[in-house]
């Protein structure tokens, strides 16, 4: 018997690349404004790695407690509407396989067809039938709170120790440039990845984090030159 070789498409994907994405994303970004800032307000090397420190901790756990509760509340919705899709089949089998036979209808099968389909899946997984082509509900697809928790405070913290790093190795006269050159050229790298791992354009992907990434950075780095003070 022939093999089935199993695809890996993008979609399988998308959980934890969107998690690990923004978490980077925002731990770079979040990071090197608050060290360009203090920067700019004259503030002393030893500040500046202080506010970056704390931002790091700061940000990861709440990047880590948002992601955790956000997906959470997405896997409660899926579970009631399992459990509410499991009371329905037991309480009226043969009005969801009606139901079901009316997406694949819908879909383009026709009647007789799409009703012989609906009874083969049914009659091998009725439930996972019905998540997967009524409620949208898929493996692949599925919320996964810890998961998403975790990789958001993991790439956080990487994407925040970028600017901390080249902060504690600058010389104090040429910080602000190094931060935000270097900041700049790992934003546009993780753009260009996230694109090519989703199957996007890596130029079009780079460019769209860059222009945030200078706007951010140079409105917190004009806020504490304005203000001149150690933030």
């Amino acid at each position: 018997m022939r093999k089935i070789q199993t695809e890996n498409h993008y979609a399988n994907r998308v959980g934890w690349l969107r998690a690990a994405v923004l978490g980077a994303n925002d731990g770079l970004l979040s990071t090197a404004s608050l060290v360009l800032g203090v920067a700019a307000a004259h503030g002393t090397r030893e500040s500046i790695l202080i506010a970056g420190t704390a931002g790091l901790i700061a940000g990861s756990m709440s990047m880590a407690a948002g992601e955790y509760v956000s997906v959470h509340s997405q896997a409660d919705t899926e579970l009631a509407d399992l459990e509410r899709e499991k009371s329905e089949l037991s309480s009226d089998f043969a009005g969801e396989l009606d139901e079901l036979a009316d997406i694949y209808v819908e879909r383009g099968l026709d009647k007789s067809l799409a009703k012989e389909v609906a009874k083969q899946l049914m009659a091998h997984d009725a439930l996972g039938a019905h998540a997967r082509d009524e409620l949208g509900v898929t493996d692949a697809l599925t919320a996964r709170p810890v998961q998403a928790a975790l990789a958001s405070a993991a790439s956080f913290a990487v994407g925040a120790g970028v600017p901390l790093l080249v902060s504690s190795l600058s010389p104090q006269r040429l910080l602000i440039a190094l931060v935000g050159v270097t900041s700049l050229v790992c934003l546009a790298a993780l753009g260009a990845i996230a694109a090519e791992v989703g199957g996007a354009s890596m130029i079009k992907g780079a460019i769209r984090v860059m222009f945030w990434g200078i706007l951010a950075m140079a409105v917190t780095a004009g806020v504490g030159r304005l203000f001149g003070t150690v933030i």
